[in-house]
């Protein structure tokens, strides 16, 4: 099993949603957070345009998602295909546990 972690600048949530559902993909957690990358936000101009500020974190998009193996390059393709820009970062999973019915492995996911 592995572990997606999607790192998103625009709100491209939707769309990479419906294209892993299409695949057998199943839930996934999303997060709204505040970061910055390697470019700074935008500048923000305030009071009349006369004084500029630059923020020192931007609105972000977190995604995490447990895929099977098998589904990797297909899902990396589709998060590719439905997003503007970002980072996919993958990791693999050492064990999945349901607490609720004690499954493991992909039957958890």
């Amino acid at each position: 099993m592995l572990k997606l972690e999607i790192i998103l600048a625009e709100n491209d949530v939707m769309n990479i949603s419906e294209g892993l559902k299409e695949i057998g993909v199943g839930g996934l957690t999303v997060i709204k957070a505040r970061g910055r990358g390697a470019k700074t936000a935008a500048e923000i101009h305030t009071s009349k345009g006369m004084e500029i500020f630059v923020p020192h974190f931007a609105d972000k998009f977190r995604i995490m998602v447990v895929i099977p193996d098998s589904k990797e390059e297909k899902s990396v393709e589709i998060i590719k295909n439905n997003s503007r820009g970002g980072k996919i970062f993958i990791s693999q999973i050492l064990r999945a546990i349901d607490i609720t019915t004690g499954n493991e492995g992909e039957e958890v996911i």
